[in-house]
């Protein structure tokens, strides 16, 4: 008895009871994750603003937080809305937290990580540099979660006072196309190098096609560089998606070479200026069923809603990989 006791006691000790704050956008999701797992509870910040707009923010149940697990799970989904995030990021670690992991599904400069000439503004580096300012915990350094950021270099954009831990939501799809009829019919393709470079290590057992961008005259056309698309149900695989365009040309080259149906996966649907809208089953002529499905993930809670119950959208939920991500 007394074995199994102090066994118990071991186990207890290799999980964490997490206290998990979240922005006003997060919500849902934060529900989701607490339905996960007993291990984590939700707790709530006052997101209130003063008569001039600025963020008037009270972080609630503040000295209950002392020796214990702290995460914020946060959504820059604007410029207007991280200011107000960031001031309760930097405050909750010196609330004598044990540990402190902030987790930001997308990161959302990330495209932008790089220059092309002289003036160019890399505004990755930008928002790294911020987040590397974050104070530390009584634990140390804050875990940094996100999800298929842009290009795994950024890794050292940021300091020595955050440790980045680069998830991402492949599995998720994986798990999906397991589900379908005839997943023994399934191809993965690429828009392009880089996503073949980003992702095609976690679907290697999937045959594969990489399309290409290449010029003539005054256009970039896509094409096949590899690969045979021809009788499978071909999923296109990108981290991100903003208008969509590429993911469009893809699918009429893929088509065109005789794929029997074409889906996407995009860990974010970002879908700036509702352009999500190109791709519904109710779309302008030539596009009608053009995506058998198009899987996106709620790491970008405005495209979720937005997207709610139109075809051929499914969402696959980050919720259970997060709370596991809160226990390393």
């Amino acid at each position: 008895m007394e074995v199994d006791k102090v066994e118990a006691q071991n186990q207890q000790q290799k999980h964490k009871q997490v206290h998990l704050f979240y922005c006003l956008e997060s919500e849902e999701l934060a529900r989701k994750v607490a339905g996960h797992s007993d291990l984590i509870t939700l707790q709530s910040i006052n997101w209130r603003n003063f008569d001039d707009g600025f963020p008037n923010l009270f972080i609630n149940n503040a000295e209950d937080l002392r020796g214990q697990h702290v995460a914020f799970l946060a959504c820059f989904s604007s410029p207007g809305v991280i200011f107000e995030q960031l001031s309760v990021i930097y405050a909750l670690p010196r609330l004598f937290a044990a540990s402190f992991t902030l987790v930001l599904p997308f990161f959302p400069t990330g495209s932008f990580e790089r220059m092309e000439e002289e003036g160019d503004v890399a505004t990755a580096f930008t928002m790294a540099r911020i987040l590397s300012n974050i104070p530390i915990s009584r634990g140390g350094p804050t875990s940094l979660v996100i999800y298929d950021i842009h290009a795994l270099q950024e890794r050292f954009y940021f300091g020595d006072q955050v440790l980045p831990l680069f998830v991402t939501g492949i599995p998720l799809l994986k798990q999906r196309l397991h589900q379908l009829p005839e997943s023994d019919k399934i191809a993965v393709a690429f828009p392009d190098d880089g996503a073949w470079k980003r992702f095609h290590k976690l679907l290697d057992h999937f045959p594969m096609v990489v399309c290409v961008k290449v010029r003539e005259g005054d256009e970039r056309i896509v094409r096949i560089k590899e690969g045979n698309p021809a009788g499978y149900h071909v999923v296109i695989v990108d981290d991100l998606v903003q208008s969509g365009g590429t993911l469009v040309e893809c699918q009429k080259v893929l088509a065109a070479h005789g794929a029997a149906k074409v889906s996407a996966y995009v860990t974010h649907g970002v879908f700036p200026k509702r352009s999500w809208e190109r791709f519904t089953h109710k779309n302008e002529a030539g596009m009608e069923n053009a995506f058998a499905y198009f899987w996106i993930t709620d790491s970008c809670p405005h495209t979720v809603k937005a997207i709610a119950n139109k075809r051929p959208f499914e969402v696959l939920s980050l919720a259970g990989s997060i709370a596991d991500a809160l226990q390393i």
